[in-house]
């Protein structure tokens, strides 16, 4: 059996991009949405499934943070990729042929200047690998598409501009989820634990249960809250820390978090990417 690894998106996707790059021994199985990603790896389709969890210009991705918790996945890893927007067309065009541009609304937003400077209009797609596709469909020499090097190369298309972006470090982290978990230590740059909770109802609960990570010297890289199950009442937390569950400081400080919390769910321990140590 051909091993896999899930995404959400088109072929060609930034997230198409993120399998290709991370796990490059394991064929990518496109995925209409996220949920379908990861059942692909609970019924076995797929080994792992890679999900874009947050990006540097436009903050976490809701929908992963609140399908985790109950994806019943274990997060083994992660990865970043640098979002270069490209100017995609038909064979044979020239830039100054194109009059519109093609992609998600977030991408069109990310190479303003470049679109304002060649007089390109936007137009907005369903994705950016989606876009990439009916531009080699439609055969118009005036329409392009803003996508990544994978989308040119699975459609076709020619570069006419690389690297348009407005913003140059704009970088999307995945996490990559499996059906049983790694707790083995790993990696050359340090270990990363991520866990969910919810605090109890007493006066300064959360300042109560974080207070352990200060005070052992555990430094927490990512703290998240958002409503459950429709409620105003129920707020959950997602928190990223340096460190391995079996590390004193770090036990220490799991220890105080679950006196204070009513429900605390490890979703993974990976290895931290070393992207994460750049300046």
């Amino acid at each position: 059996m051909t091993a896999r690894i899930a995404f959400q998106g088109e072929p060609g996707a930034y997230s198409h991009q993120a399998c290709h790059d991370a796990r490059p021994e394991l064929e990518a199985l496109p995925c209409r949405t996220f949920e379908d990603a990861m059942e692909a790896v609970r019924d076995g389709s797929a080994q792992l499934a890679m999900l874009p969890v947050e990006n540097s210009t436009f903050g976490r991705v809701a929908d992963i943070h609140a399908l985790l918790p109950g994806s019943g996945l274990h997060i083994v890893d992660e990865a970043f990729v640098r979002v270069h927007i490209n100017l995609l067309a038909l064979p044979g065009t020239p830039l100054e042929r194109i009059e519109r541009a093609m992609s998600h609304t977030m991408l069109l937003g990310q190479c303003r200047n470049f679109l304002r400077a060649h007089g390109i209009h936007r137009v907005t797609g369903a994705d950016t690998a989606g876009s990439a596709r009916h531009v080699a469909e439609a055969g118009e020499p005036a329409l392009a598409a803003l996508a990544g090097d994978l989308a040119a190369e699975i459609y076709g298309l020619d570069v006419l501009a690389r690297h348009i972006e407005d913003q140059s470090t704009n970088t999307t982290r995945f996490l990559v989820m499996a059906r049983e978990p790694d707790l083995t230590r790993r990696g050359d740059h340090g270990m990363m634990t991520s866990f969910v909770f919810r605090v109890r109802n007493i006066p300064a609960a959360l300042y109560k249960a974080l207070g352990g990570f200060a005070t052992n010297g555990v430094n927490m890289t990512k703290l998240e809250s958002y409503m459950v199950g429709g409620s105003f009442h129920a707020t959950q937390f997602h928190a990223d820390i340096e460190g391995h569950p079996e590390d004193p400081s770090v036990r220490l400080a799991l220890d105080e978090l679950d006196y204070f919390t009513d429900t605390l769910t490890i979703l993974g321990v990976y290895p931290a990417h070393p992207m994460r140590h750049e300046r």
